[in-house]
């Protein structure tokens, strides 16, 4: 995990820390949590950001995905989480990521009417899938597949500050969503190569598995000559 990251989630989890026990004591649930901030940021951006609205996209985003990462306050105050709600939280997160770029795609393309941008935009959605991907396949293979120099903290930064900046009340400044999109789509590309790298050296990469054995027959297939 990058530098930033670590020190972003230390902070937080001391702020966060009297909100999340004021959650448990009124009945939330880490997993009930994650679905609400999660739900808050899909309906901000794609109700906002499509039509042109980044500025106030941007800020509900951010307060909705800080709420969704209260989820981890919580499970500690309880004494951890659940392998489930792991899954959860992860599965979400790829949600929410996918909902903030299609919508900013959706602008960029009908709204700015940008081909170059769209192309960014399309890298950035793409790669915010892959590089949590690797990460995963890797693990579940058994090697390492994590760091780079662009995690979930850094990206949503990025894209925030870019959309919100852009239209931003009283002085926008346009400039800001492609130069973001494009130092992301270019970082971002980076970090999959990182990753990838990262599985390549890992002990144990390059061991051959077993191939997988053909199922055998049931007796319920059909027959060649079955039409």
């Amino acid at each position: 995990m990058s530098d930033f990251y670590l020190m972003t989630r230390a902070a937080y989890a001391k702020l966060s820390g009297p909100v999340a026990k004021g959650a448990l004591k009124i009945g939330l649930t880490p997993d009930m949590v994650t679905i609400i901030g999660t739900a808050g940021s899909v309906l901000a951006a794609l109700t906002l950001f499509p039509i042109g609205v980044l500025w106030w996209g941007a800020v509900a985003v951010f307060v909705f995905v800080l709420a969704d990462m209260l989820d981890g306050a919580m499970a500690r105050e309880r004494g951890g989480g659940t392998r489930f709600g792991a899954v959860l939280d992860a599965t979400c997160d790829r949600i929410s990521d996918g909902a903030i770029f299609c919508g900013l795609l959706w602008w960029v393309i009908f709204g700015l009417h940008s081909s170059s941008l769209a192309v960014a935009t399309m890298i950035c959605l793409v790669t915010s899938q892959v590089i949590s991907y690797v990460k995963a396949r890797a693990e579940a293979s058994g090697l390492e597949g994590g760091g780079g120099l662009i995690e979930r903290p850094e990206r949503l930064i990025i894209v925030l500050v870019g959309a919100g900046f852009s239209d931003l009340p009283f002085f926008p400044m346009p400039v800001f969503l492609p130069v973001a999109m494009w130092v992301l789509a270019v970082l971002s590309l980076v970090t999959v190569g990182q990753r990838v790298h990262s599985v390549r050296s890992s002990t144990g990469a390059m061991d051959k598995i077993a191939p997988a054995r053909p199922q055998q027959p049931t007796g319920d297939e059909p027959t060649g000559t079955e039409q």
